[in-house]
This record gives structure tokens, C-alpha cells and sequence, in this order.
């Protein structure tokens, strides 16, 4: 069976867990090979693993694999005839079909998934159902039903199933994942490997691991799972689920070396909420490009230290704009709550209702303001950034500012053509670095500096200025704003160390 790999690190590798199976499933007496029992369970999961799996369910779906067209050929591959009874006849049928020219025929993945209402509402991943043609689910009493997709998100991997049943079906409580803590002990429940109802045990290991997504915030756990458990749940010791089972690492052969991933159920419960509702995902949006404050962006703006999320750009029309918010603010509190780094902000935004008003606390100019933004709704297309005028006036020599390592010249239209800069763009080329100064790991050549220290420059001397009157201030480090590549305008600090 092979796995769907997503953002191989190194040397493990990261996989999501549904088992892609070949054409032909095996069966699951030799789907893999039984170890010697470790002798008996005294943990005392028993009375527990009774309650909370009737509601554990196996899903698995088909996805028909379409001909591939020949244009020489027609759909089939080479037009050629055998005569009936033929020995060439199989042989050549046996061959037409391992290249895929054969009748279609169902690519099986398995999954599992949980009930978390009596009505036949089942909660998985969506890399289970990604694509399918037929979903099944199976209940550990051997019913198997039919499954609608009533909605998915993608970008959580989560995916809301709807099942019709004669009778109430058996389910399972959302837990709280919030209040879980480091070392709790948890179960997996769910469907590796196509055996269907196998239970591991283990302790969160972790919390708030980020792999790569926009609103990351994993559970680590050591319970051990595998190809066929995305979709499971994760439950604490009350029997209530905190996770859902979707990623694990693994060395390479795709199996459980006990460091797993589960999306938490706070986040999971508002999004299967939002599915149940509208079908879709309906997200709070600022409006906001945003990026990380190190510790020289925060001397640089006199925070008391690096946390908050740099605003570098705005959205025409956005909430955050249409509140005043201006890019190089940095957002340190949302509704009330700490934003420790730019990680934590999408994920706050993301869960706030659309239409609600929250207070945000920014830092601008050395100083916190407070401003109330009302929470709209993130668009399928994200809102191209708002065009920022800079204005100032033109220079003429190239300049040197031998204690930061940079050479600089005013723009003229030739360096905007030569650099295929925008032909509004205006501030200071960086024409040259020296790699041994401080300037040497932000900037390069091609960059325009446009601000110092939330103040326009066009002129070599302006900026000599700007640092002379920040060094005054005892400041450790200066704030630019830099266009690169004619792009949206970045943020970058450089330390005022003249060593």
C-alpha cells in the first residue's frame, strides 16, 4: 500500500495516513503480519474502548480511474485484434490493462471516521474522501451504508459525512482540546491498515506543532497510527474525542515510529459545525499580509520585546484597512487575547464570527493604541494588497552608508527600467552590500528603500539623518521599508551596530 506524502522533511518523512490501495485490496488475514502478543492489558482501557467504539467507523471509497487518451490510437491504445481463443489473446489484455488502457477499474483508499451524531453525521479527514466516487461506511457491528459529502475544508483536512440509518446510531462526545495538557494519557481508535477497529494508547506528547498549513495547531501524540487511521479520533481518558487523527512521521516505510499528528477538537468542532450549517467554510478575514517580529524588528520599533504580528501590507477595502491599520503596525492583542507571534493570528481571525467587532491592540510609532475592526469574511481570492505613495524628492550621486554597508543612489527612470521597478516607485536603490555589515543579510542589490523609521526617504542624506536622530535615541536598530522586486513593500530591521 502506498501512502499520500505531504512535505517530506528529513530524514523522517511526513505522510497522511489513508492507505491508497492497488486496484486489488488484499485480503486482511495477509494484509500484514501478527506479532507475539506483550501479554495482558492492565492499563484499564477496556471498560472505556467498549463505550467509545460502536461509534468508530471504516470508510472507504472508490475513485474510477479514467482511460488515459491516445491521440494516435483512440482511447484504447493500439487498435489490435487477436483470434478468439487465442493464447496472445489474454496476454495482450493482461498487458493493455497494467498500462491503464483496460476497462476502468476502482483505485480502493481506506479511512476512518467517527460518529459524533445519532442522526448519521460522521466526521473524517478529507484526504480519506478527496476525490471519491462512492463513499462506504462500516460500523464495528458489520452495517454498511452508503455516504453523502455534506461539505469539506481543505485547508484543515476535515470533511463532514452524512449517513441515513433506520435507528439512532451510537456516538461520541467533542472533548475539550484546550484543557488537555502535555502527558495526559489518550487512545487512538479507528482502521489501520484495513483491520478495523484497532485501539493504540499513548500520551500527548505535544501541542501546537506546525506542519506547514496556515492554521496548523496539531496535537502530537505517541499512540501509535497508521496508513488507514486518518480520520479517527483521538480520546482522552473521559471518553471524548480531542483529536482527529490525520498526519503521522514516519522513517520511510510509512509506519508508526510514535510520533503522530491530530487536528484539535476545538478547531475541528467549529469547522464540522460550519459544514453541518452551510455546507462550506465561512472564515473571519483582517486584510492583513503579516510576518514575524525578531528580536532586532522589535528594538528597531522599541518593543520591550519580539512578539505580535508585523502588518507588512494591507488589502484594498479590507477590515483592517477600513479601521485604519497601517502597514508597519504590529498587532499584539486580537479580542482581548495575547497574539504571541504572526502564527497565532490567522488561526484567532480565522475562528472569529463574521460581522463581530473586536477590539485590536497595535504598536505604532513607539506607542499602543487600541482600535475596534469589524471581522469580514475571507474571500476565495485573496484581495490584491492596497498600492502605497511614497513620496519624496529625487537625488542625484551614488552615496555610501559605510557603517551599515549599503551604497545607495536616489531613483531615476533608467535604474526603474534597468531594475523593471513600477514606474511610480520611489525612495533609495540599494546599488551595492557589503555582506560583512549589518545591511549584508537583509538587503540586496535591487531593493528600494522606501521608509526609516515610519519616515519617507528619498535622499541618501534624509536616511543618514534618520539613523543619526535614532542612535540618538539610544535605538538598537532602524525599521526600513524595502520594495523588492517591484513586489509589495517588506519590513526589515538592521541592527545600528557600527562594529
Amino acid at each position: 500500500m502506498e501512502l499520500l506524502r505531504i512535505k517530506p522533511p528529513r530524514p523522517a518523512s511526513l505522510f497522511l495516513l489513508a492507505a491508497v490501495a492497488c486496484l486489488a485490496l488484499p485480503a486482511a488475514t495477509g494484509a500484514t503480519t501478527p506479532a507475539f502478543a506483550r501479554g495482558a492489558n492492565d492499563s484499564g482501557y477496556a471498560d472505556l474502548v467498549e463505550r467509545v467504539s460502536p461509534a468508530v467507523v471504516n470508510i472507504s471509497t472508490k475513485q474510477l480511474v479514467k482511460k488515459p487518451h491516445d491521440e494516435q490510437n483512440g482511447p484504447q491504445g493500439p487498435n489490435l485484434q487477436f483470434p478468439p481463443g487465442s493464447p496472445f489473446e489474454d496476454l495482450f489484455r493482461d498487458f493493455m490493462e497494467r498500462q491503464g488502457r483496460g476497462p476502468q477499474r476502482p483505485v480502493v483508499s481506506l479511512g476512518s471516521g467517527f460518529v459524533v451524531d445519532p442522526a448519521g453525521l460522521i466526521v473524517t479527514n478529507n484526504h480519506v474522501i478527496a476525490d471519491a466516487d462512492q463513499i462506504t461506511v462500516r460500523f464495528p457491528d458489520g452495517t454498511e451504508l452508503a455516504a453523502e459529502l455534506l461539505g469539506k475544508d481543505p485547508k484543515v483536512d476535515l470533511a463532514l459525512l452524512k449517513v441515513k440509518s433506520s435507528k439512532p446510531l451510537p456516538s461520541v462526545p467533542w472533548g475539550d482540546s484546550d484543557k488537555a495538557r502535555v502527558g495526559d494519557s489518550v487512545i487512538a481508535v479507528g482502521n489501520p491498515f484495513g483491520l478495523g477497529g484497532s485501539v493504540t494508547a499513548g500520551i500527548i506528547s505535544s501541542r501546537n506543532r506546525e506542519l506547514g498549513g496556515s492554521y496548523d495547531d496539531f496535537i502530537q501524540t505517541d499512540a501509535a497510527i497508521n496508513q488507514g487511521n486518518s480520520g479517527g479520533p483521538l480520546f482522552n481518558m473521559n471518553g471524548e474525542v480531542i483529536g482527529i487523527n490525520s498526519a503521522i512521521l514516519s522513517g520511510g516505510g510509512g509506519g508508526s515510529i510514535g510520533i503522530g499528528f491530530s487536528i484539535p477538537s476545538k478547531m475541528a468542532r467549529n469547522i464540522i459545525d460550519q459544514l453541518r450549517q452551510f455546507g462550506e467554510i465561512r472564515r473571519g478575514w483582517l486584510g492583513v499580509q503579516i510576518s514575524n517580529v525578531e528580536k532586532d524588528m522589535a528594538e528597531g520599533l522599541g518593543l520591550d520585546k519580539a512578539r505580535g504580528a508585523l502588518v507588512q501590507s494591507i488589502s484594498d477595502a479590507g477590515p483592517a484597512a477600513s479601521a485604519g491599520i497601517k502597514p508597519g503596525d504590529v498587532i499584539l492583542k486580537f479580542d482581548g487575547k495575547d497574539v504571541p507571534d504572526n502564527r497565532s493570528l490567522p488561526r484567532m481571525v480565522a475562528e472569529t464570527a463574521i460581522g463581530k467587532k473586536v477590539s485590536v491592540e497595535i504598536w505604532r510609532n513607539g506607542q499602543s493604541k487600541t482600535v475596534s475592526i469589524e471581522i469580514g469574511r475571507l474571500p476565495d481570492d485573496t484581495a490584491k494588497p492596497a498600492k502605497n505613495e511614497n513620496k519624496g524628492e529625487k537625488g542625484d550621486a551614488a552615496t555610501e552608508l559605510a557603517a551599515l554597508g549599503l551604497r545607495l543612489q536616489p531613483l531615476t527612470p533608467a535604474l526603474r527600467q534597468q531594475f523593471k521597478l513600477p514606474a511610480e516607485a520611489k525612495g533609495l536603490l540599494v546599488s551595492d552590500v557589503d555582506d560583512a555589515k549589518p545591511a549584508g543579510e537583509k538587503l540586496r542589490p535591487g531593493d528600494v528603500i522606501v521608509e526609516a523609521g515610519s519616515k519617507e526617504v528619498s535622499t541618501v542624506q534624509a536616511l543618514a539623518e534618520r539613523i543619526k536622530e535614532l542612535e540618538g535615541q539610544s535605538k538598537k536598530a532602524i525599521v526600513l521599508r524595502v520594495m523588492r522586486g517591484g513586489g509589495v513593500p517588506i519590513f526589515v530591521a538592521i541592527p545600528l551596530d557600527k562594529k
